[in-house]
């Protein structure tokens, strides 16, 4: 029992530290003489092993990270049992001072079981990478009076009382994840299946197999469960839309570890944090990412977090068709990694919403520009409404254009202070034969427009269509296309006649 529990402290002590392998210098600091192990511990031969010299140092490891984990989890354990208050406080030392630490003070709360797991708990959710996720189930786990009766003296008794077990398992139905990654919630799910309860996976099989599932109102840890599951399931979801579940923001907030598992996903105005773009960057990284449609309306995403979804647009086992950042104003610098992220992986994006307060810009346009003239490009629909463009953008996308036409149906550069530069340059790209655009919005920015350039933005279709009409491709003009000619000045005719004659016929907008 001795050797085994400084192979706990030993396990313990270097998981905190992320540490896998191990020196003599850290067996002797805790007491250990390892090859006296070695050869009279049949059990220690099993679980440790000696691995090739490394600068010439004989170097220790455990033989799997499990092994690791459970024993510092019996070291936490056998210290809390014992009261071995200096292990416990340097562990938990540093959790914030909220709340549920002064509620949990050394001293009276700590002499629970309940406080002292809320307390390890809060520490392993503050992890980004969830090394302590395997070593807090293992420690709830020890709780249980059977398992406590097979480790015998290693870990001590418990008074667990049945309302103790009540009061730990109620603590992490209740806990708040706020400002943590969702992923680490799910952990409190995994604790909750190694105590034993069973409730909230079988209320979350009820709620999959409900014909009414927006009725149903999902608590946090629901919504954790729910996540975990979808992420298993063999077949893949065809959509993940949040707004469609009966829960908090912080419900919602749970639910985004799913957005792996599935082709679709509706993220829409859910204030995603720089953690939440990180889960979210983690799905398009995945050698099995599945995910065809990403729509972030409406989030105001931080550089830090856009820098986590570049990472992910970048990865070659991306295969995104659609993405939407309408809103989200994203700022002069993420607009810029966006676009390069972009440029690395050209191959399927067909979709591109970025209007509404992105400040692209100019220059963010001119990047945008390579990428619609790489000859990988298959964009279909761009949306550029308000971006702070100019009439240069235009001269850039014309270009671009020009040099791979066959593509792109559908632009919208609405808001933008286009001027009348701007707009001949898109015209003198429409005149091209190559042109495949079906749709253009034109909400150019009126005001921007010299008056002998509005007659061809004016109403045309009928007094019952209150909005601008669109342009479609379908051939020759009708009458109503050649009054809206006749209207320009004959300026206006030289540039426009032909390519309306040509390519354009003027219908109401499409929504």
């Amino acid at each position: 029992m001795e050797v085994l529990l400084k192979l706990g402290r030993l396990a313990f002590e270097h998981l905190e530290k992320g540490n896998i392998v191990f020196y003599d210098e850290d067996l002797e600091q805790c007491g250990l003489d390892v090859r006296e192990a070695l050869v009279y511990s049949g059990v220690c031969t099993e679980i440790f092993k000696e691995e090739s010299m490394i600068f010439q140092k004989p170097v220790y490891c455990f033989v799997h990270l499990s092994i690791q984990e459970f024993l510092a989890a019996v070291y936490m354990f056998h210290c809390f049992t014992k009261r071995n208050t200096e292990v416990m406080e340097n562990f938990l030392d540093g959790l914030p001072n909220t709340q549920v630490r002064r509620d949990l003070k050394m001293g009276d709360s700590n002499s629970t079981v309940d406080g002292f797991l809320m307390r390890v708990m809060m520490k392993s959710l503050q992890s980004k990478i969830g090394y302590l996720d395997l070593f807090v189930r293992f420690l709830h786990g020890l709780v249980l009076e059977s398992n406590q009766k097979l480790l015998g003296p290693l870990v001590g008794q418990t008074r667990n009382s049945p309302e103790n077990i009540y009061r730990v398992i109620s603590n992490l139905k209740k806990m708040n994840t706020n400002k943590m990654s969702p992923d680490r919630s799910i952990n409190i799910f995994y604790c909750l299946m190694v105590m034993n309860d069973l409730s909230i996976h079988q209320e979350i099989q009820e709620f999959l197999r409900s014909e009414n599932q927006s009725e149903m109102e999902l608590s946090e840890i629901h919504c954790s469960a729910l996540a975990y599951m979808l992420q298993m399931l063999e077949d893949v979801l065809d959509q993940l839309d949040l707004a469609m579940y009966n829960t908090s923001k912080e419900g919602k907030m749970r639910l985004i570890p799913a957005v792996r598992n599935c082709r679709k996903a509706r993220l829409i105005g859910c204030r995603l944090s720089e953690t939440h773009c990180e889960v979210v960057a983690s799905a398009l990284l995945s050698s099995h990412s599945h995910l065809k449609e990403l729509d972030l309306t409406g989030n105001v995403l931080p550089d830090p977090g856009v820098k986590h979804l570049c990472a992910g647009l970048a990865s070659p086992h991306c295969k995104l068709e659609t993405l939407r950042l309408r809103g989200c104003r994203l700022s002069e610098i993420s607009c810029d990694s966006l676009i390069s992220a972009l440029l690395s992986n050209p191959f399927y994006l067909k979709h591109l919403d970025m209007g509404l307060n992105n400040k692209l810009q100019d220059s963010g346009m001119k990047l945008l520009c390579a990428f619609l003239a790489n000859s990988q490009s298959r964009f279909k629909t761009l949306r550029l409404l308000e971006c702070s463009l100019s009439g240069i953008s235009c001269a850039y996308l014309a270009s671009a254009l020009k040099c791979n036409p066959s593509h792109l149906t559908y632009l919208d550069m609405g808001g933008n202070n286009l001027q009348d530069s701007g707009v001949e340059q898109l015209c003198s790209f429409m005149e091209s034969p190559h042109c495949r655009l079906e749709k253009m919005r034109d909400q150019l920015c009126f005001s921007s427009l010299s008056p002998e350039y509005q007659p061809l933005f004016s109403e045309t279709s009928g007094p019952e269509t209150q909005q601008p009409p669109g342009f479609r491709c379908k051939g020759p003009v009708g009458s109503r296309g050649e009054q809206t000619i006749q209207t320009a000045q004959a300026q206006m005719e030289v540039i426009f006649a032909q390519m309306i004659v040509k390519r354009m016929v003027v219908l109401p907008k499409e929504e």
